[in-house]
């Protein structure tokens, strides 16, 4: 089979013949249809300090995908064979308190396919059958693609209640956008998105009923203002990883307000922990999807009305994968999608 494979620890992936994975007793194996590029994948691609101290040389990368089940293990029962499916990409231990009381998100001998494990950027995926999403009519495999992503969107949004609230999201990525999107289908009342990135604010703005605010150009306190908001936002969600953003906010919230945090700060940032003690503010530090609740609500949301289809930008067919991804890392795109037929 073709695979995109982390051959060499330099800036790049490969595209090599390796063989068809062989499945056990309990896995499927899954021809891939179509495959999300991740911000963890250009972490690979750059082979940055985290993926070159985390991702073994040699590995098939690849963690967002959907496809189609072709073969299954002698103990799989309730999947059939020509299934389309997703996965969740978490393989997780099942020793730990947090897996054994079914917190299966919080298991710490979680590991991943694609970064530590054999991963989606191949014609043919090996997954437990335990990891398996069936996907339902509604939603065809370029959505079943970016179900990894719109998890994530989907966690972080759901940590607070939203209803009738004020949203601040801090970070006009993909996942940033499909977090303002869920916040409006359930209800929030303002969603206002901040970044510098001009290109991903009139995204937002297309994906969903949102204010995208650059803050480099437009003071975010004149913006509530705008929009009547007398006390600060109720509900943050951190998805940039910038501390600034953070620290405004911080700023920017009422007393008693709620941040969910899925950014990933570079290293070690101060933070002035007084303005959050006197602020009585809770933070929330969100990983991945909560196994399988996240993936039942955000079906369950598309199947709804939920519409996240603008957030794909861009759409190659695999041979094309370094167009791809340096689309991707321009920062000007929103998901983009390789073709694997």
């Amino acid at each position: 089979m073709k695979a995109l494979v982390k051959d060499k620890p330099a800036v790049g992936l490969w595209m090599q013949d390796r063989p068809v994975p062989e499945i056990g007793p309990e896995d499927v194996l899954i021809k891939v249809h179509k495959t999300g590029i991740c911000g963890t994948d250009i972490h690979i691609w750059n082979w940055d300090d985290w993926a070159a101290r985390t991702v073994p040389v040699g590995l098939v990368t690849g963690h967002e995908f959907s496809g189609e089940i072709v073969a299954k293990g002698a103990l799989v029962d309730g999947l059939t064979l020509g299934q389309r499916c997703s996965g969740e990409g978490h393989l997780i231990g099942k020793l730990s308190r947090q897996s054994r009381a079914g917190k299966f998100h919080l298991d710490p001998a979680t590991r991943g396919i694609g970064v530590n494990e054999p991963g989606a950027f191949a014609q043919y995926l090996r997954l437990p059958a335990f990891n398996v999403v069936p996907l339902p009519d509604g939603v065809d495999d370029e959505i079943g693609a970016i179900l990894d992503p719109l998890g994530n969107a989907v966690h972080t949004a759901l940590s607070f209640d939203l209803v009738g609230e004020d949203v601040l999201i801090t970070g006009a990525g993909p996942i940033g956008i499909m977090a303002a999107a869920v916040a409006r289908h359930v209800g929030a009342r303002h969603v206002v998105i901040t970044d510098v990135n001009q290109t991903r604010l009139d995204l937002a703005a297309e994906v969903a009923d949102v204010t995208p605010v650059n803050v480099a150009q437009e003071d975010l306190k004149a913006v509530q203002s705008r929009l009547r908001m007398h006390e600060g936002f109720d509900v943050g969600m951190e998805m940039s990883g910038n501390q600034q953003a953070l620290d405004q906010m911080i700023d920017s919230l009422v007393m008693g307000g709620r941040i969910a945090m899925l950014g990933i700060p570079p290293g070690k940032s101060p933070v002035d922990w007084s303005r959050i003690v006197f602020k009585a503010i809770t933070i929330k530090g969100v990983y991945g999807r909560e196994i399988f609740e996240t993936w039942y609500k955000m079906i369950a949301m598309l199947e709804n009305g939920l519409d996240v289809r603008k957030v794909i930008t861009h759409r190659f067919k695999v041979a094309d994968f370094a167009a791809g991804f340096e689309v991707m890392r321009s920062g000007l795109s929103g998901k983009v999608v390789l073709d694997w037929a």
